[in-house]
């Protein structure tokens, strides 16, 4: 038998500590990305009655672990980390077959970046802290930051446990407790996840659901007992979360969309940067990355060098099965997403001025058609207002843009209805700090494609989303609230 045939099981949910089913006894089938039409998986599919048990089962435990002492919070998260540090070949195994992200180069940097955040939220947990305002000798005034109480993480299907680990351990760290909403085609990860984390805590502080979006996503936004609302996914499907929430005046955060530009000036050119390229178009996630570098524009006296030297670059990954450890990069999710990302990818050879330098098809033969892989593709003479430069391909698709004024090339960077990550690559300091001051994101990279660490924030402008994550400040603005609290005090008679 092999490992993906024995992969083939029921995966409860988590509901209040314990396995369950949906209340209506259905299940979905998980499919795998590598292996068109080969299920690994059933799980739940979950019902607003579902969601009904989650969240009771979620606001029963709330007054217990919000009034545990930040230590007692801290030792909890610091022992899921442990354990999943034990345990990481086997999430890594499990990332890799539930999402198509190659093993090696995906799969096992996600599981050590869950672990790291685990920690480093458990390290601040006693930073949940209120300050004492000088208010003269009758008055004692002071705030309180106080979890909210419910948060439902709405979670994505492109990096399940990355995401995971932005949300739930600072959720927890605050004191809030906390329902999963897995992704419905990768949902595998998150329930084990939800598993080794109601071994270290009391029941019903951390639930995972399953089932369609439409149903578990939107009964959560709209649910009275949900005090927050994180969302990770499209802009699209976001909105909808977003004005569901809204409606009630729910808390809410946003992390959605980008399309990333990355800006080579002249003075740049080295392999360091030929290396960073790669690592910023995020093609070893087959570019199923919201932070994707999938803009490049290139000042026109640097343009046929770098195309060239990339192109060579991005041509030698190995595209293959993820749990192969030689495999560069995976598959792409499902069928419905390969076909998308193949329709832009024919539109791109049909637009006058672009050419396709690398790739430009999906494999017609091979082993690669046994599942949803694309290769890497780069198209040259792309001009910004081009739609495969405007919207989120959501793969391993790159367009080149030439430029040669700063200013020019600022202008085409910011214009975009997203703002969430940005690259900016010279030697030259004023180049690379001025430009990286007026790009209108939330996240920027300065000669580096990733140099993301805990306690650094995350998040977005613009149509790229609301809130941020991965830090102490993400942490206090997005999962507490404040409580000013002022008592007069009576004089003491001196004498």
């Amino acid at each position: 038998m092999t490992e993906i045939q024995a992969a083939v099981r029921d995966w409860p949910m988590w509901i209040g500590g314990e396995e369950v089913a949906s209340s209506s006894s259905a299940w979905r089938t998980v499919m795998n990305p590598a292996r068109r039409e080969a299920a690994i998986a059933r799980v739940p599919a979950g019902n607003e009655a579902d969601v009904d048990r989650a969240v009771a089962a979620a606001r029963a435990a709330f007054p217990a672990w919000r009034a545990q002492h930040f230590t007692a919070r801290a030792k909890a998260l610091l022992d899921i980390a442990d354990e999943l540090e034990v345990r990481s070949e086997e999430f890594a195994r499990l990332t890799a077959l539930d999402t198509g992200n190659a093993l090696r180069t995906q799969a096992r940097p996600e599981v050590t970046g869950l672990i790291t955040l685990f920690r480093y939220f458990a390290g601040i947990a006693g930073e949940v802290k209120g300050t004492t305002l000088p208010a003269g000798e009758d008055q004692l005034q002071y705030t309180r930051l106080e979890p909210l109480g419910v948060v439902a993480a709405i979670l994505p299907w492109n990096s399940p446990l990355m995401i995971a680990a932005f949300k739930i351990p600072a959720a927890l760290a605050a004191g809030n407790t906390v329902i999963m909403k897995a992704a419905d085609d990768a949902p595998l990860t998150i329930l084990l996840l939800a598993e080794v984390c109601n071994k270290h805590l009391p029941p019903g502080v951390v639930n995972a659901m399953t089932g369609r979006g439409a149903v578990i996503g939107e009964a959560l936004a709209k649910h009275p007992g949900v005090d927050k609302v994180s969302f990770t996914g499209s802009t699209e499907v976001g909105r909808g979360v977003a004005s569901t929430a809204a409606a009630r005046l729910a808390h809410m955060s946003l992390e959605l969309g980008g399309k990333s530009p990355s800006i080579v000036f002249p003075d740049a050119v080295d392999d360091e940067l030929i290396d960073g390229l790669l690592t910023a178009s995020r093609f070893t996630r087959q570019g199923q990355s919201c932070t994707a570098g999938s803009r490049l524009f290139l000042h026109e006296d640097i343009y046929e060098e770098v195309l060239a030297r990339l192109s060579d670059k991005l041509g030698a990954l190995k595209v293959g099965d993820p749990l192969d450890e030689e495999s560069d990069m995976g598959a792409i999710i499902n069928a419905k997403q390969h076909a998308s990302i193949s329709a832009y990818l024919d539109e791109g050879r049909a637009t006058p001025g672009m050419k396709a330098v690398l790739g430009g098809s999906a494999p017609t033969e091979g082993p690669l058609v046994e599942g949803y892989y694309h290769l890497p593709t780069v198209f040259s003479g792309a001009r910004n207002e081009f739609r495969l430069a405007q919207e989120e391909i959501f793969g391993p698709v790159l367009v080149a843009i030439p430029w040669r004024d700063t200013e020019e090339v600022i202008r085409m960077a910011n214009d975009t209805s997203y703002g969430l990550a940005a690259y900016v690559w010279s030697h030259n300091l004023d180049n690379a700090l001025n430009t990286a001051n007026r790009i209108e994101a939330g996240w920027v990279q300065v000669n580096q494609g990733g140099g993301q660490v805990a306690g650094q924030s995350y998040g977005g402008y613009k149509q790229s989303g609301m809130g941020r994550e991965v830090s102490l400040e993400g942490m206090l603005a997005g999962f507490t609230q404040t409580k000013q609290i002022n008592v007069r005090l009576r004089a003491v008679p001196r004498g």
